[in-house]
């Protein structure tokens, strides 16, 4: 910034830039249709890497681009904004990658199993939990139904909402869906009731 460089060869340095944004862009897209597809946050945090580097081959044209038409300071400036961009890209996947090392699960996986439960209406969720253990999900859910159902009925509802579980998540390994007591019924309708009423 204080004191540039001249830039020479602009039209080899934008061909550059391109090549590189479309070879960048299409190994990106690669990794992150395929680290979704094994559920690899790993995999899908390497795809973004390399859209960065698409990225930040594309910048490079533009700012060929702004030294070609006059504008000197157009290189570090582009440099600068690129560095943002890595910083980014690299708080994103850090923060994704880091859940997952602590057994962490994203919001939408707990909606998924609460959206699941809707299928079956008999099925009342009281506890919802879930982990990654690798690529695959496992997830323990506490059901409450009526107490005056027998056992084998109960059976059923537990068995239709792990078949529910296994349709609406493809990335569950394991699922175990158990009858909750009475009393851990009786705290989620007061927390239940707790949250209308504020």
């Amino acid at each position: 910034m204080i004191n540039p460089r001249v830039v020479t060869h602009l039209g080899w340095l934008a061909a550059a830039g391109i090549v590189g944004f479309l070879g960048n862009e299409a190994v990106a897209v690669f990794r992150i249709r395929v680290g979704r597809e094994i559920n690899s946050a790993a995999l899908i945090a390497d795809g973004y890497h390399a859209r960065t580097d698409g990225l930040t081959s594309l910048a490079v044209v533009l700012g060929a681009f702004g030294v070609w038409l006059g504008f000197a300071l157009a290189d570090p400036i582009v440099g600068l904004l690129i560095t943002l961009a890595i910083f980014g890209i690299v708080w994103q996947s850090a923060r994704s990658v880091l859940t997952r090392m602590l057994d962490g699960v994203e919001p939408d996986v707990i909606g998924d199993i609460h959206h699941a439960a809707a299928h079956v209406p008999a099925a009342r969720i009281v506890e919802a939990k879930a982990r990654w253990v690798g690529h695959r999900l496992h997830a323990d859910i506490a059901i409450a139904v009526e107490d005056s159902l027998p056992v084998c009925e109960a059976k059923k509802i537990t068995a239709a909402l792990e078949h529910q579980l296994f349709e609406h998540m493809p990335a569950l390994a394991a699922a175990n869906v158990r009858l909750a007591n009475a009393d851990a019924d009786r705290r989620h309708e007061h927390a239940h009731g707790e949250h209308h009423g504020h």
